[in-house]
């Protein structure tokens, strides 16, 4: 069987930025097994298997693999694929379009906003299908630190500490007080699993005030290395748990609140999440995540 397949890069509007993405078309006869080879192959941050939907009226059915396991749901796929599959439609583009694509997805249905504009990478944006939740306690900053190769003291800043926040997926958050300690952060493999693998997480997030550039909010870095991600250039569904993270530390008041998230750059992969907190009485009632992807390859597979 051979199968056509996309590569985008994802949260970039720059090719060979942001997070790369593989993305599978027509794999409903795709054993788990296969999927699961096949992301292997790819060996991507994710790859994501194109269906078609169980509901008529929605747009597709995806499901996205690891190098080494399923995700219920991801960020960066949920961007990239909508984008694609957006395009794929739409064909030629002459001016500016809108639409909506339905994602069926093991986490639930996600409707994604697309804008195309010809000659620019496409933009999509969706709300978490879960509002973040803080899911506790993380173990001590000197454990923590030890396992990021970092020390005791650049763990934390202002009032914002290490939690473990879930949408779906549950993060480490650690706050980091600067750039340069982001920066030397790595995994330390005599010290990581006492520190993250044994908390039921999807991956390590860090994250800091002090930005590259003036139109961020934070700068931020992610591990994933039971997962068979060293580090991921862009996170989107741990984007949604930095919104938990920030609205529990910043306290915002009701009403929408736009951040930037720049991620990737120590791995010279820019990227660009656009976060959005939308709070009512004092609630997060939605977290909205967006951002550019654009295509960079296409051809078969032989399944």
């Amino acid at each position: 069987m051979r199968l056509d397949f996309y590569t985008l890069d994802v949260f970039t509007k720059q090719r060979f930025g942001g997070n790369p993405l593989a993305v599978v078309l027509g794999a409903d006869e795709l054993s788990d097994e296969r999927m699961q080879a096949v992301a292997r192959e790819f060996n991507l941050s994710e790859t994501v298997f194109v269906t078609a939907p169980k509901n008529p009226a929605h747009s597709a059915g995806m499901r996205i693999f690891t190098p080494r396991e399923e995700l219920k749901f991801a960020g960066h796929p949920t961007v990239g694929t909508a984008v694609l599959l957006a395009e794929l439609k739409a064909g030629a583009i002459d001016a500016e379009q809108d639409s909506i694509v339905a994602l069926e997805q093991p986490i639930g249905l996600v409707r994604v906003g697309l804008r195309l504009k010809r000659g620019e990478a496409g933009f999509a944006e969706f709300d978490a299908p879960k509002i973040p939740m803080d899911a506790g306690a993380l173990p001590g900053v000197e454990k923590l630190a030890a396992g990021l190769g970092l020390i005791a003291n650049e763990i934390g800043f202002e009032n914002h500490r290490a939690r473990c926040f879930a949408a779906g997926p549950a993060f480490a958050m650690i706050p980091v007080s600067t750039r340069e300690a982001i920066a030397k952060a790595r995994v330390n493999p005599a010290n990581w699993s006492a520190a993250f693998d044994e908390q039921g997480i999807v991956g390590t997030y860090l994250y800091t005030r002090q930005c590259l550039h003036n139109t961020s909010a934070f700068h931020a870095r992610m591990f994933a290395p039971a997962l068979g991600v060293p580090e991921d250039p862009a996170t989107g569904s741990a984007a949604i748990c930095l919104a938990g993270a920030i609205h529990q530390f910043d306290d915002f008041p009701d009403g929408t609140h736009k951040r930037v998230v720049e991620q990737g750059y120590e791995m010279g992969r820019p990227s660009e999440i656009q976060v959005s907190l939308i709070v009512r009485g004092g609630a997060l009632e939605t977290v909205r995540i967006g951002g550019q992807a654009i295509r960079v390859a296409e051809g078969r597979i032989t399944v």
